[in-house]
């Protein structure tokens, strides 16, 4: 086989460039790009012997191809070599059934894509061990790149410094000044990043950056950086492979920078066009009402995009109000017949303390996706019947103070309907025995 990919700008113009080259947008209108396959070269595998290569990797320990990713090297990044892989095995989470919190919300048939059980605990390791790995390709290859960089909420730079470091890249990371949990602060830090904390939002951070990598030594690492989308493409072929190679009738994922949107309905309509599936799911994003440009977009057909000063919240991985992936995202809400629903801040509290009382231990982000599949229930947008997935993008120990808060009682002017607080008690039998009754 002759596989190859190449990048090409998203808005048809024709522009190409080699996966290689140190380029983010088109030179000709400014759009983004997109990573492209030759397709037809990947066809000349049937649907029966894909499947068969997959199923085979998926039980692979070590080694390339025991990480979710590169386990579908072939349609992320097929020109690169074995040896210039850096990765954590990241991928091949947990697709975890809830019942109990189904039964709450009104879902008979609601799953959990438990996508922060990866290394440095979100969904952003799928994505940074394919772009680290083409950079460290061009380092290898003689490339003068001295740095990677990227702005982020959290999870980006944790993702990033790991990865980096592993390569043995230097990392600059920008985060918004005390807008990110001291958990997701100490990743980068403990990683040996050089970390700058500016005194703005995330929007600012990504103005600064793109400004910092017009130095062509400073590589971009954020998701307008379409090696990004390669790799947390795989999110959704992993779903379908996990379901025995059947479709769900739903997939709802939190959306900030709408990187991650883009990259799931990237990987499944690859997945259908190669024809291993036959039928593409429903997509549904999920944005805080404290940040929703792409919500308020969607309520107007699309036809008119403002971004928004994001206010505060506890959501603060999608506390973004002018994302840089809008545009591919709106494609994939077009294929995809896409819906697009908020949650308010005390919405969203509740429903992570709803679900972990199921057994879960939700960040704040996957909050605002599990209530967003609550709201479509009970407006009858999903029938109580159909099979539902919902993306958990990082995990909830990353956000243990946001939960402290809402069970000490120190989140103001809202309902805390789960709250749960520590009975303080003297070291007496009869004192235990009264107070569990």
């Amino acid at each position: 086989m002759s596989e190859q990919s190449w990048l090409e700008c998203i808005r048809g113009c024709g522009e190409k460039h080699a996966i290689t080259e140190v380029v983010y947008q088109c030179e000709q209108c400014g759009g983004l790009l997109d990573v492209k396959h030759d397709v037809d070269a990947l066809k000349q595998r049937s649907v029966g012997e894909w499947k068969e290569l997959f199923e085979q990797r998926a039980a692979v320990r070590s080694g390339s191809y025991a990480s979710g990713v590169w386990a579908k090297k072939e349609w992320v990044c097929p020109q690169l070599s074995l040896e210039d892989i850096v990765t954590f095995y990241e991928g091949n989470t947990p697709l975890l059934k809830v019942p109990t919190l189904g039964k709450h919300i009104g879902l008979s048939d609601l799953w959990v894509k438990l996508c922060g059980n990866s290394h440095t605990g979100s969904f952003k390791d799928l994505g940074m061990t394919v772009l680290v790995s083409v950079v460290n390709h061009m380092i290898r290859q003689g490339n003068p790149i001295r740095a990677v960089a990227c702005a982020s909420t959290g999870d980006t730079s944790a993702a990033l410094a790991a990865y980096a470091t592993a390569a043995g890249i230097p990392a600059v990371i920008l985060l918004p000044h005390a807008k990110v949990s001291p958990e997701q602060l100490i990743q980068p830090l403990s990683n040996g990043a050089k970390v700058l904390s500016l005194d703005t939002d995330f929007d600012g951070c990504m103005r600064v950056v793109q400004e910092l990598t017009q130095d062509p030594s400073i590589y971009l690492a954020n998701s307008m950086n379409s090696l990004r989308i390669e790799g947390q493409k795989t999110v959704g072929i992993e779903v379908v492979q996990q379901f025995g190679w059947q479709v769900p009738d739903w997939i709802i994922l939190p959306a900030g920078n709408l990187g991650n949107v883009s990259a799931l309905g990237k990987g499944l309509l690859l997945m259908y066009e190669l024809g291993l599936i036959d039928h593409l799911p429903r997509i549904a994003c999920a944005q805080a009402q404290n940040a929703n440009p792409f919500y308020l977009a969607y309520k107007n057909g699309f036809k008119q995009y403002q971004p928004v000063a994001a206010q505060k919240s506890m959501a603060s991985a999608i506390q973004i109000g002018a994302p840089v992936s809008y545009e591919r995202a709106v494609k994939v809400m077009q294929c995809f017949d896409g819906i697009v629903e908020q949650a308010s801040e005390e919405e969203l509290a509740n429903m992570c303390a709803l679900a972990d009382r199921s057994g879960l231990y939700c960040c704040p982000q996957t909050g605002v996706a599990l209530e967003t599949a609550r709201k479509l229930a009970v407006q009858g947008v999903i029938k109580p019947n159909e099979r539902v997935v919902v993306i958990s993008t990082a995990n909830g120990l990353k956000f243990s103070q946001f939960k402290a808060s809402y069970h000490d009682g120190r989140m103001t002017g809202m309902d805390a309907l789960y709250a749960n607080q520590p009975l303080e008690l003297p070291a007496d039998l009869g004192a235990v025995l009264a107070a569990i009754g």
